[in-house]
């Protein structure tokens, strides 16, 4: 599907560290401020144990997991709304992307120097949300200027344009997401259509120290408090740790070293799974001899429209679904198993596709 999240951050908080432990790439994860000057382009899978339980029954001869593209983009400070430091470039990068992932310092180390001089990640987050602000000001005053005139003709079309542009901006202006921003249904295809940076989805990982994974530290509690009203999801992991884990060639040395660590499993699972769940999608299967597969479609997506992620063809000539629940599935070991229990249900145009389900489609072209 191409969907894209881009991890943000000051310099020299983790961003690369995390990205190279995300993708199993080398990115440059240096201690100096821009280590990171063009963006960084990887593809992440999302772990999916039901996957690996199907390919048990199945046995297959490929199986293909569902995947999101990951971008490590270049450090802001202070001033990237007016193009200071790569500011019009990290923006830039940021407007591509379906959705942010906000990583954040929350831990000491004298070896590794802060941007601001400390460990702050209040007053962090602070800097790229006003610069983030500052930039869809900028993006929102300019489409109201250009309907302005229009509106007072009497066009409709503008003047809803201005309308909600004048109540978006008092939003920014009060130092708010747009993403928090409430308006009608047809204010927000207005808003949607501007395509602001704060209006993409957002999730915060914590950058910390080994000791501080399970129950945090100081810096992440006054984080949490910090955030709480934004119904954000905020994950703590230990990016070092995990590029330390990242480096390990085989499952088994790293599920040792994971243990070793009292670890359950590494911290980018969870972000990855968190990532997914951000752009609010769900994972449908085809499971055959030839190939057990992961799909991935936004929740809410009907039958017909699940096809077509496979190939166009199968939504054009979409005939029907014949659809198993994983649960049912795994329960009686097959296809044909699932079929022989009624537990096989054959659904039309209108049907929800549910996340798990493993699918066969019907078409004709």
């Amino acid at each position: 599907m191409g969907l894209k999240c881009g991890i943000v951050g000051l310099p020299n908080v983790g961003k690369s560290t995390l990205f190279n432990a995300l993708t199993s790439a080398k990115a440059l994860a240096a201690n100096y401020p821009f280590a990171t000057k063009d963006p960084n382009l990887g593809v992440i899978t999302v772990p999916d144990p039901r996957l690996d339980k199907l390919e048990e029954l199945v046995n297959p001869q490929k199986v293909i997991p569902t995947t999101v593209d990951i971008v490590d983009i270049a450090g802001l400070i202070k001033g990237a709304s007016k193009g200071e430091g790569l500011g019009n470039q990290f923006l830039g990068n940021i407007r591509e992307t379906d959705a942010i992932l906000h990583v954040v310092r929350c831990f000491e180390d004298d070896n590794v120097v802060h941007v601001d001089g400390n460990v702050d990640p209040v007053r962090d987050k602070m800097i790229i949300d006003t610069e983030l602000i500052l930039k869809d000001i900028e993006t929102v005053e300019k489409r109201v200027d250009k309907f302005r005139r229009t509106a007072k003709s009497g066009d409709k079309d503008a003047k809803r344009i201005v309308e909600v542009g004048e109540a978006l901006l008092a939003h920014l202006e009060s130092e708010k997401p747009a993403r928090s921003f409430e308006t009608s249904e047809e204010g927000e295809a207005v808003v949607k259509d501007l395509l602001l940076l704060t209006s993409k989805p957002i999730l915060y990982v914590c950058n910390v120290d080994i000791d501080s994974i399970d129950d945090g530290n100081e810096h992440t509690r006054a984080f949490r408090a910090a955030v709480a009203e934004e119904n954000a999801e905020v994950i703590l992991i230990s990016a070092s740790i995990e590029a330390d884990i990242a480096e390990l060639e085989t499952k088994e040395e790293r599920a040792e070293f994971i243990e070793e660590m009292g670890l359950t499993e590494p911290g980018v699972n969870k972000v990855i799974r968190a990532s997914y769940e951000l752009l609010d999608l769900i994972t449908y299967f085809t499971a055959g001899e030839k190939e057990v597969r992961a799909w991935t479609i936004h929740r809410g997506t009907k039958a017909p429209g699940a096809a077509g992620v496979i190939h166009t063809d199968f939504e054009k000539g979409f005939i029907r679904a014949e659809v198993i629940h994983y649960e049912d599935f795994v329960a009686f070991g097959s296809e044909a198993g699932a079929r022989d229990n009624g537990k096989l249900n054959v659904e039309g145009k209108e049907y929800v596709v549910q996340d798990g389900d493993v699918m066969h489609f019907r078409f004709n072209v």
